[in-house]
């Protein structure tokens, strides 16, 4: 089991963590990315997969407070104002995140 956190545009947007397969974070972050635009991901993978993952993603809310990590970050509605800011889709490519 993977967690992964959900950055949405909403202003009120929680940074929840979802659980999901080995399997299922294969196909949503592939080749060893950690960043994924759901735009992306769903023309990658298609309708049918990309609604069966994020289904069984819904339906597995984690408590921050029981996890150990985050695998990967799913960002909704802001590939326009972050793409830019991951061109391999690498949390390393964050220049905030370099010191």
């Amino acid at each position: 089991m993977k967690n992964v956190q959900v950055i949405d545009g909403a202003i009120n947007t929680a940074y929840n963590i979802y659980g999901i397969s080995d399997e299922d974070f294969e196909l949503m972050f592939p080749n060893g990315h950690d960043i994924e635009f759901i735009e992306d991901f769903w023309d990658r993978v298609g309708d049918k997969e990309a609604t069966r993952i994020t289904e069984f993603m819904w339906n597995n809310l984690f408590r921050k407070s029981d996890i150990h990590g985050i695998h990967g970050t799913l960002f909704y509605e802001l590939k326009p104002q972050k793409v830019h800011l991951y061109p391999t889709k690498r949390f390393s490519d964050d220049p905030s995140t370099t010191r």
